[in-house]
């Protein structure tokens, strides 16, 4: 590409908006050109609150996306839009589209010194992985009006549980073949549908696992990772590895920032705004784009359409 910076812009204006444009500014690749919502108030308060005197400001994602100066452009508007909005965004460039799906935490610290330690066979091959999203939301949340809501596309794993399965895809090493799920409900009885959902996956790769997700919990943020190899196992920033460290008589824990925040200025979003960036500029395919999501928005369907049947086991791809 040339020296000219990549004209960036967003489009919806709430609370992970400001995330990804903070992203944008800080990689001198890029520049912020339009912010877009429904409100122009609140396009307007993201731009105020990132310092952005000079950003073109839309209601209407049509005429943000015809906008010459737009290059690239996050989605972030509620569940419900983002088919809706991605499928235009593409349409919008006749070729070479590329796309990063917001799973962030694949740039988490902590995860990823457990993806290079299975990639360096510290735990040898991994039969089991289990993952967990537990994440108490109430009403201080920015999206509460849309999320608790059914028809808003919502449910527990399509809310926040689907990190959870893109964290155990990638660090199992597989895409998930098989869901058994089953479901609860919790003390918040606002939400439309089961709040705590959890399900027994199985893997291409043979591996077997469990994952959930519950936001109605009483507990701080957690996000758990574990897994286990003929190896050695690891269970969140601690690891047992016959491999690496074979005089090794306990847990080894290795310091890193973890995944045991809910708030977005906590997630890595520079590093996967960084990425995208990379895979526009070096023209390549990101290995977390709309084809590789499929696998694990599946499962979240899956577990919510297992759940609902009584359990049933439900194979993936989905027919």
């Amino acid at each position: 590409m040339s020296d000219k910076k990549i004209g960036c812009a967003i489009f919806g204006a709430g609370w992970v908006a400001d995330e990804h444009i903070n992203g944008y500014i800080a990689d001198p690749r890029s520049e912020v050109v339009a912010i877009g919502s429904r409100s122009a108030e609140s396009a307007q308060r993201a731009a105020d609150k990132a310092g952005l005197t000079d950003v073109a400001i839309y209601t209407d994602l049509d005429e943000l996306l015809a906008d010459a100066n737009v290059d690239a452009l996050s989605v972030t508007g509620p569940n419900r839009v983002h088919v809706e909005h991605g499928v235009k965004c593409a349409d919008a460039n006749a070729s070479g589209v590329k796309t990063v799906v917001s799973f962030c935490l694949r740039w988490n610290p902590g995860l990823l010194n457990i993806a290079s330690l299975v990639k360096a066979g510290a735990i040898g091959e991994v039969f089991y992985a289990e993952a967990d999203y537990w994440h108490g939301v109430d009403d201080w949340y920015g999206g509460w009006e849309w999320c608790i809501r059914k028809d808003d596309g919502g449910s527990s794993f399509l809310f926040g549980g689907v990190h959870a399965v893109d964290a155990i895809r990638w660090l199992a090493g597989s895409d998930i073949v098989q869901v058994t799920g089953a479901a609860a409900g919790g003390w918040d009885k606002r939400y439309e549908y089961p709040a705590t959902v959890v399900g027994t996956v199985k893997f291409a790769n043979g591996a077997v696992g469990k994952i959930s997700s519950s936001v109605d919990c009483v507990l701080p943020y957690q996000f758990n990772v574990d897994l286990l190899g003929d190896k050695g196992s690891i269970r969140n920033n601690k690891v047992y590895s016959k491999t690496l460290l074979p005089a090794q008589d306990g847990w080894a824990e290795i310091p890193a920032i973890q995944p045991d925040s809910g708030d977005v200025s906590h997630h890595p979003f520079e590093g996967e705004i960084s990425h995208f960036l990379d895979c526009i500029v070096n023209d390549e395919r990101s290995y977390v784009d709309i084809n590789d999501a499929v696998n694990t928005h599946e499962v979240a369907l899956a577990m919510d359409k297992s759940a609902e049947e009584g359990g049933v086991t439900i194979d993936l791809p989905l027919a």
